[in-house]
């Protein structure tokens, strides 16, 4: 207890770094008291402001309840340390906010919101985002969630137009594929508060990068937020409160008004930056003498290298006259892919280029809008892409001329789609149109208005409803009289659907000049004479006493006592010497210059020292006049300040003249070495690439004759065992008739031996052992060469004669000699000699019952013949069948 209570009796910064938390909770609260009453140059503020440590350990307590005194405390520091405490403690003490303050309880939560935009507040926001933006790589899901919630709060609370959007929307989709919910979810949160401020316009930076159910779903997030009205900024920067300070204290004046409302108005530039590229040095030398060629395919070569040399977001400036009227030119080509490559270059140069296209706009423009007259709508949307472009780096008042004489053409075409165009220039221009230029133009959309195509109509109402949006009923209703009532209600129509990004605001009166003071300083302002050029003029008089100290004789110019007394006579002499004096003491006497022209005579007595080789050529004449009518009254005025002002400037400038001209050459020669390394970096991509897209292609290449070898070996493979199933197919058919062959040889000695061992046997076995020896007598089964004579009552075979051998085919008649005697198993014997018997004698001999024998062995062996003739046939010919196969399959 005893140390608890010698707590209070620590200095500030060792209870900020004592173990004890408690030391460090009483510590934090000492602080915020103090602070509360504390003046910027206290000791104890500037001792916090140089020793930035001690805040980051206090933000950062490990113990939850001290920690929220201590953002507590902070937040008392910094609105009495500003802009000077913030810069110095912010980059240690953000990352600690954002890990304990913002992931903490909800006191201390709000607590390290309220120091983060008070960081914001008193200097600038763009190093408190670079310190957030870090954290959303964290590996706590927790922490990405809190540096989300802190980005989404600052952009409402200062919006786009403070802090810059351009570095959170590159890292959305990195938070889209994160693996937690609740860092999506926040993800989408912020992502709806920036479209809040952006609208549309922030969809290129990020949209294409995320998946179509992720654009799904922000689509319907961003559906309540589109009808509600623009945001404002709801709190304000300290240098932004003092500048609004300022105004309120110079009066409640419309123009400052104005200032502000404009600032409002003014568009969020989320163009990314491009580094130029040198587009001139890539097109072709030979560019003009390709595209006054005689072959439309070579023209459109040559258009299509410019279209490549100058495709590139920046690009350098460069002597581009050649290549933009080679484009016009190109407008009046009869084909339409050299005209449409035409507008594609010109569009990629108005791009590339920006507002150093606009020399270019009065050779190009004319030709692209007489070239509308073109019925293929891919050509007319690249021209029109085109003319866009050159209105972009251009303006309305630059391309007004061309439009409107373009109206003027006959073809409705052309008069349709300049109009388009035209309507396009109004909705986007930022500049609001002059009352001559809204005059022109409401006049040339009244013509439309009357014209026969339906088309044509409708652009001019639309062009005059566009213009009434922006010119508002004050400068607008005068030229919509004379409309009858129908277009009026169609132009109103259009006004009230248009969206345009001017609009016009009535200028208030400049106010009165502080002009009338140096009038009531006078005393008497002459009537009818410039009283207010000798009373500027007279301003340098300050500078007029040393020419006084070293002239003393001079001084007496100034003076107006003869004005007082115009009659004219001369002094004594010594009344002359006191009006030196007398001009010193009243300096304001000299706006009366002109009267001292009738001292003149009084100032020529005097002649201790010389006056000026000017002073007495400008009284000469003054001598001379007697009277006041012949005095000037403002000539005399000009002459003095003019004199004392020119030593000085010169004076001035020939001292830091060569300085000046040292330092201008050293920024020349800084530049072109800028320019120049920019140039070999740009080369030396554009190299890598190539050769990167030359490695892609070879290696396409090389995969793809890869693929065609093995493709063609598969081919070659299945040829191969297709052939190798063929010849096995061949073989084994002609295995198989060789072996029929055998089997119709093995059948036809067989029965041949049967009718040699069986001698006299049955009849009916002649016929087959005569067939088997001379099978080849017999050409075909239905041959019947060597066969029976028909018509022959008798079983007795006739000779018949072999065409292949030449000789004659006898038929075995040994079953027909005598002696011989049949057998119950068919064979026949042979007894005695094989001469034929008598024919009478062998017929006697057969019984009935051999007869019949003989019938059915006959039958039985041309049957058999009949179907090896049709077995060996129909082989035959799947033979030639796989043999023709085999020949298709070898490509014979």
């Amino acid at each position: 207890m005893a140390e608890q209570e010698d707590f209070t009796l620590l200095p500030l910064p060792d209870q900020f770094a004592h173990k004890n938390w408690k030391a460090r909770k009483l510590g934090y609260e000492t602080a915020a008291k103090e602070f509360a009453t504390a003046q910027p140059n206290a000791p104890i503020v500037r001792d916090f402001i140089n020793d930035s440590a001690l805040w980051k350990a206090a933000v950062g307590d490990s113990n939850v309840a001290a920690q929220g005194d201590a953002l507590t405390a902070y937040n008392a520091f910094l609105d009495i340390a500003g802009t000077e405490g913030a810069r110095k403690t912010r980059g240690s003490t953000i990352t600690p906010i954002v890990e304990k303050g913002l992931t903490g309880r909800p006191a201390a939560k709000a607590a390290a919101l309220e120091g983060i935009l008070l960081l914001i507040e008193l200097d600038k926001p763009d190093p408190v985002v670079e310190e957030l933006l870090p954290l959303l790589s964290n590996k706590l899901p927790k922490i990405v969630v809190a540096t989300l919630g802190a980005l989404r709060d600052i952009y409402h609370a200062y919006g786009c137009k403070t802090v810059e959007p351009k570095p959170v929307l590159k890292l959305l989709p990195k938070m889209y594929g994160h693996a937690d919910k609740n860092v999506r979810a926040e993800a989408q949160a912020l992502t709806v508060e920036l479209y809040r401020w952006l609208r549309e316009a922030m969809k290129p930076l990020f949209w294409g990068e995320l998946k179509p159910v992720q654009q799904t779903d922000l689509e319907k997030l961003f559906e309540p937020v589109k009808d509600e009205p623009a945001p404002k900024q709801e709190r304000l920067l300290r240098s932004q409160q003092a500048a609004k300070e300022v105004a309120a204290a110079a009066g409640p004046e419309e123009g400052a008004d104005e200032d502000v409302e404009a600032e409002e108005d003014a568009p969020i530039d989320l163009e990314p930056e491009f580094e130029a590229v040198d587009a001139f040095s890539k097109i072709p030398k030979d560019f003009e003498e390709r595209l006054s060629s005689a072959k439309w395919k070579e023209r459109k070569e040559a258009l299509d290298d410019v279209f490549t040399a100058v495709n590139h977001p920046s690009i350098q400036e460069g002597q581009f006259d050649g290549v933009v009227r080679g484009c016009a030119k190109s407008m009046k080509d009869a084909n339409i892919m050299v005209v449409t490559i035409a507008a594609n270059c010109i569009e990629a140069m108005a791009k590339g280029l920006r507002k150093s296209f606009g020399r270019y706009r009065s050779t190009i423009l004319a030709s692209m809008l007489e070239r509308f007259k073109e019925k293929k709508v891919n050509v007319t949307g690249a021209i029109g892409a085109a003319c866009d472009a050159v209105f972009a780096a251009t303006g309305l008042g630059e391309v007004e001329a061309d439009i409107l004489e373009a109206l003027k053409n006959k073809n409705p075409q052309v008069k349709e789609n300049t109009a388009r165009f035209l309507i396009r220039c109004i909705k986007s221009t930022r500049e609001v149109p002059s009352l001559e230029q809204a005059k022109e133009l409401s006049e040339t959309a009244k013509k439309l208005l009357v014209e026969s195509a339906p088309g044509l109509r409708d652009a001019g109402a639309e062009i005059l409803g566009v213009l009434w949006k922006i010119m508002t009923d004050r400068n607008m209703l005068n030229h919509l009289e004379g409309i009858d009532d129908i277009k009026k209600a169609k132009i109103k129509e259009f006004a009230d659907t248009a969206e345009v990004k001017a609009k016009w605001k009535p200028k208030a009166a400049p106010p009165p000049k502080a002009v009338a003071a140096p009038a009531a300083s006078g005393k008497r302002p002459a009537p009818g004479s410039k009283r207010p050029a000798p009373a500027k003029k007279a301003a340098p008089r300050p500078q007029s006493p040393p020419l006084m100290v070293d002239d003393a004789p001079l001084a007496p110019r100034p003076t107006s006592r003869p004005a007082a007394k115009p009659a004219g006579g001369l002094r004594p002499p010594g009344a002359g010497l006191k009006a030196p004096g007398s001009t010193l003491q009243k300096p304001s006497s000299g706006l009366k210059a002109p009267a001292s022209s009738t001292a003149s005579p009084r100032r020529q007595t005097p002649s201790l020292e010389p006056e000026p080789p000017a002073t007495p050529s400008s009284r000469a004449p003054a001598a001379r006049t007697t009277g006041l009518a012949n005095r000037p009254l403002s000539k005399p005025s000009t002459a003095p300040p003019s004199p004392p002002q020119n030593p000085q400037v010169s004076s001035l400038s020939a001292i830091e003249r060569q300085e000046l001209l040292d330092l201008r050459a050293e920024l020349a020669l800084s530049r072109q070495n800028a320019s120049e390394l920019r140039q070999d970096k740009v080369r030396l991509s554009a190299q890598i690439t190539e050769l990167q897209n030359q490695n892609a292609q070879l290696i396409e290449d090389h995969t793809r004759d890869v693929l065609s070898v093995k493709a063609k070996e598969t081919q070659l493979v299945r040829a191969r065992s297709d052939v190798e199933v063929a010849e096995d197919r061949g073989n084994g058919l002609s295995r198989e008739v060789e072996r029929l062959k055998r089997e119709i040889a093995r059948l036809g000695r067989g029965r041949g031996a049967s009718e040699s061992d069986g001698g006299g046997a049955d009849p009916s076995y002649a016929r087959p052992a005569a067939v088997a020896g001379s099978a080849r007598s017999y050409t075909s089964a239905t041959g019947r060469s060597g066969d029976y004579t028909s018509g022959t009552p008798s079983h007795y075979p006739t000779a018949s004669f072999s065409s292949s051998e030449g000789k004659e085919n006898i038929p075995d008649l040994a079953a027909h000699s005598p002696g011989s005697s049949g057998h119950a198993n068919g064979k026949l014997e042979r007894n005695g000699d094989m001469g034929p018997p008598p024919p009478r004698v062998e017929r006697d001999r057969y019984d009935s019952g051999g007869r019949e024998a003989m019938q059915r062995s006959q039958s039985d062996g041309v049957e058999s013949w009949k179907r090896a003739a049709e077995v060996t046939q129909n082989l035959k010919a799947r033979i030639e069948m796989m043999k023709a196969r085999q020949n298709i399959g070898r490509g014979q």
